[in-house]
């Protein structure tokens, strides 16, 4: 396949990927709203420590065999199916296992709730494996349209469920109920637009022989996982529910545009990266792109939502959210460095070094348990602070092996993102200027976000910013081909 073929691709699965997570950013943004007004913060802290575990256990289901089946150039059905079967064998004896350990856990918080909770939401597990190896050859085959459809069909239906179920009452069961429909929505649509189908093989040594590069992901991604959630966990039997519910709103905020818009990138730029990992040179162009991109459209959005956090706590949450604001804030700063984290670390996985990649989650994950240890005893934003720290550390970890792997030194990395990150700054001390105005608080709002977007596009134009002219020039080629496609069909 040659550049100019791969450049294509890159950037039709992009757009999918991005009408995807925008997609899904927007469902979510809305139902997220509708949900916590009608709800209590303790409802939503409850559902937090209940998703921990399967978090945890979804991890083990993958077992790192999605990206080792992306990773792997001559994938076959004798390594999908064999992947399939295991992961329903995994899947099953990890449901038993919460099934059994729930009323342990529900002690353990002292609320007994929790028991059927934890049984209903664990069903999720049973769902996935049908729907693992059909995100497996999307990926692949970088077939992001068909996620577009299921990912908001399966959020439209879950959404709509858990705001009839909260108008209707039921309280914390509208959060249950709606994240087992996303996940049997999800699976049944991808079920019938991929067309992939198990067949009756197995070999283990096809598994054997992914595991070998998988094993390392999944305890990297177990290690993050239960890094991740760990402060939420302490949270939850420290403090209380309530706590854990603004703690946990505070992170979703930013994470909701981060992981949609810097996931979608990245969802395309494994395989991408992966089918060109042969030309080192290649791949650190690939790789600075994806930082440079992440980092223009992440920057100012971090910037813009910390400075407008409380105004849009207020309106959208009401009052009774404020103490969420402060963990927005630092969030918002701990989620703009994730196109660096993110970009550096998907470039060691696409050249086939899980090794590196697992290595550096051990490292990183010491570092962070040592800051949450010291944090503890200073209390819960103090234990916020401590992600961010964490982050700032990790960041310089995650950029060192590609000193020697790309040669893409901390000072390349530092000139690519340092004009996006200043830009962005300028334009926050321009929108929170305009508080100063005391105007009505949604006419406010809305003139910071405009005058935030006009700002930050204008500046970027007139530095003659070269990912901006990029974007717009990539953004233009793509619309031609899409008109000139359309018109050879007709």
């Amino acid at each position: 396949m040659n550049i100019e073929v791969t450049k294509s691709n890159i950037i039709s699965s992009l757009f999918w990927k991005f009408m995807e997570r925008i997609g899904v950013q927007g469902i979510q943004f809305i139902v997220s709203i509708v949900l916590a007004r009608l709800l209590r913060p303790e409802d939503f802290g409850t559902i937090v420590l209940i998703t921990i575990f399967i978090a945890i256990s979804g991890v083990l289901v993958q077992g790192g065999f999605n990206t080792a089946l992306i990773q792997k150039k001559d994938v076959d059905e004798l390594d999908y199916s064999s992947v399939f079967y295991l992961n329903i064998i995994v899947a099953s004896i990890l449901y038993i296992v919460l099934f059994f350990t729930a009323p342990f856990i529900a002690a353990f918080y002292e609320d007994m709730q929790l028991v059927l909770m934890l049984r209903i939401l664990s069903v999720t597990l049973l769902l996935a494996p049908f729907s693992s190896i059909q995100n497996a050859v999307m990926g692949k085959n970088m077939q992001f349209k068909k996620l577009f459809l299921s990912s908001v069909g399966a959020l439209v239906v879950s959404g709509i469920t858990g705001i009839v179920l909260a108008i209707s009452g039921f309280g914390v069961w509208a959060l249950v109920v709606s994240q087992v429909i996303n996940q049997l929505m999800n699976t049944f649509i991808l079920w019938f637009t991929v067309k992939w189908r198990p067949k009756l093989l197995f070999s283990f040594e096809r598994v054997k022989s992914l595991f070998s590069f998988g094993w390392k992901l999944l305890v990297s991604s177990l290690l993050d996982t239960l890094y991740t959630n760990l402060r939420s966990l302490l949270i939850g039997k420290m403090f209380s529910p309530a706590i854990l519910g603004f703690y946990n709103k505070g992170e979703q905020f930013p994470s909701l545009f981060v992981s949609n818009i810097n996931g979608s990138i990245q969802s395309v730029m494994l395989p991408a990266l992966a089918s060109n990992q042969d030309n080192k040179q290649r791949v650190k162009e690939m790789v600075r792109r994806s930082i440079v991109t992440s980092s223009f459209i992440i920057f100012p959005m971090m910037v813009g939502l910390a400075v407008i956090a409380e105004p849009l706590v207020k309106i959208m949450l009401t009052e009774k959210w404020l103490p969420t604001v402060p963990f927005m804030l630092i969030f918002c700063a701990s989620y703009a460095l994730w196109p660096i984290h993110t970009a550096n670390l998907q470039a060691i996985n696409a050249i086939g070094r899980s090794d590196i990649f697992l290595k550096l989650e051990i490292i990183k994950k010491i570092i962070g348990i040592i800051i949450l240890i010291i944090s503890i005893p200073f209390g819960v934003y103090t234990m916020a602070l401590g992600v961010l720290i964490g982050g700032i550390i990790s960041a310089f970890i995650n950029a060192y092996p590609n000193l020697k792997l790309l040669n893409y030194s901390y000072l390349e990395q530092w000139k690519d993102i340092s004009p996006s990150l200043i830009i962005s700054l300028v334009m926050g001390a321009v929108v929170y200027s305009l508080k100063f105005l005391e105007l009505l608080p949604l006419l406010n709002l809305t003139l910071q976000i405009s005058v935030g977007v006009f700002v930050y596009i204008s500046l970027a134009n007139i530095i003659k910013l070269e990912c901006y002219t990029y974007l717009q020039s990539t953004g233009k080629e793509f619309f031609r081909r899409r008109r000139r496609v359309s018109y050879l069909h007709k």
